[in-house]
C-alpha cells in the first residue's frame, strides 16, 4: 500500500507532505509532485498535511482516479526526489481550489 498524490495538486506544490514525509518518498515535476510508491511507507502524514486534499491512500481512491497510482510511480521514475522547503508555485492559491486539472499536467 502507498499514498498517492492526485490532480488538486497540479499547479500547486504547497510542500507540506514534504516536511512530514519520513521516507522521503515525493519527487518534484514542473507542476505536480508524486510519491514513489516503492520508498513510501503509508504512513498517510501528507495525508493530513495537503492543504489541498490531493494526497490519499492507493486503497481510497475511486475508481476514476486510481489511474494516479500508476502515473505516481511513472513519474516517480524520473523525476528528482523533492526537496523539503521549496516555495509552492507562484499561482498556488488561485488554483487550489479547482478540481479536475489532470489535463494541465506538464510531464
Amino acid at each position: 500500500m502507498t499514498c498517492v498524490v492526485t490532480d488538486p495538486c497540479i499547479n500547486c506544490q504547497y510542500g507540506e507532505c514534504l516536511d512530514v514525509c519520513p521516507a522521503d518518498a515525493f519527487h518534484r515535476g514542473p507542476n505536480f509532485m508524486v510519491i514513489n510508491p516503492h520508498v513510501c511507507i503509508n504512513c498517510t502524514l501528507c495525508v493530513l498535511a495537503c492543504p489541498v486534499q490531493a494526497i490519499a491512500s492507493d486503497y481510497e481512491l475511486s475508481p476514476d482516479r486510481r489511474h494516479y497510482i500508476a502515473l505516481n510511480d511513472e513519474l516517480s521514475q524520473i523525476w528528482p526526489v523533492a526537496a523539503s522547503g521549496a516555495p509552492a508555485l507562484p499561482d498556488a492559491d488561485h488554483w487550489a481550489q479547482r478540481r479536475d486539472k489532470h489535463a494541465l499536467l506538464v510531464r
